[in-house]
């Protein structure tokens, strides 16, 4: 008979807390919604890595990015009238950003400007954008998730490529989130945070997909948020409600498990580093940079189209 091993559990380090001169103890119209009304002095969403090893940030209720260099010292790059979640190079001074607020929107990281990638889709307004992907052809994966769950299950997967058309993808997830690619490029892993699961969405030579799957379940409160992939094709999921992130193997088994401390809300992922073995972690709801190194190093993701070439990143 076989025994599904125990998972080996770490607890998650701390890198860096965002200075008490940045935070603002104030509501928001995001917090009022998201957050129950209480005062939410900010909320980490999107870490990306740029070449110099730098960590940029997203604020969402208070449409701010930050630069948080190798030492934890945190410079605001950008504020402006937001609310930003996942990012992802477009070059190497550019950052495509999910904005719930506003759709696709581009910062150019030297100047702080802000200005629109894709407001609307057929002249209406997302739901509420939220992350996103490149693969190593230029296509854009990116996820619709607005205030969707098991009681509105009509959350959206799009795919934006190169070339500017949009394809729906799929229309009835309920509160899609993080999404990651396989190495091959073959299979998308999307995050389905109200069903509290994992789905696995083949991506098929003509463009489609079909066969799309429950992958891993988890449980309480609030279930899987970001995601990021190993260099040998290892799916790990940040699980806030449990303040826990998830390593799997193909089988969808938990492996490792790095845990915050009490009460983090562990919400998305980057690895850097020399060698991108070390994952950093938000903790959202408390304004930290959690940390831990592994033995696997993640998976280098592709950047947008810029000119005539696409740009890869040492980041994830």
């Amino acid at each position: 008979m076989f025994l599904l091993q125990a998972p080996r559990v770490r607890d998650l380090e701390l890198f860096t807390t965002m200075p008490e001169s940045l935070r603002r103890r104030e509501r928001s119209d995001w917090s009022d919604a998201n957050r129950g009304g209480a005062v939410t002095d900010s909320f980490l969403e999107g870490p990306v890595f740029d070449a110099a090893g730098n960590l940029y940030v997203s604020d969402i209720p208070w449409g701010r990015i930050f630069r948080i260099d190798a030492q934890g010292a945190w410079s605001l790059v950008a504020e402006y009238d937001g609310e930003p979640n996942g990012m992802k190079f477009l070059d190497a001074g550019t950052l495509l950003i999910t904005d719930y607020k506003n759709g696709l929107m581009r910062l150019d990281v030297h100047s702080g400007a802000v200005t629109p990638y894709l407001e609307r889709r057929n002249s209406e307004r997302f739901k509420g954008v939220n992350d996103l992907v490149f693969d190593a052809g230029g296509n854009l994966y990116f996820t619709d998730q607005g205030q969707s769950g098991l009681h509105d299950p009509s959350g959206r997967l799009y795919r934006l490529r190169p070339n500017g058309q949009l394809d729906l993808l799929l229309n009835n997830v309920p509160s899609p989130n993080g999404v990651a690619l396989s190495p091959d490029g073959r299979v998308l892993y999307l995050a389905v945070t109200r069903g509290n699961c994992v789905w696995r969405v083949p991506l098929l030579p003509d463009g489609s997909v079909a066969k799309v799957s429950q992958f891993f379940t988890s449980y309480g409160p609030s279930g899987p948020d970001g995601l990021a992939v190993d260099a040998e094709g290892r799916l790990l999921v940040a699980n806030p409600g449990l303040g826990y992130v998830w390593v799997l193997n193909h089988r969808a088994e938990p492996v490792e498990v790095l845990r915050g401390a009490a009460g983090s809300s562990t919400t998305n992922l980057a690895f850097g580093g020399v060698d991108r073995r070390t994952l950093y972690v938000t903790d959202s709801t408390h304004g930290r940079i959690l940390r831990s190194t592994l033995e696997v190093a993640g998976l280098a993701l592709h950047a947008g189209r810029a000119g005539q070439g696409q740009l890869s990143y040492r980041s994830c």
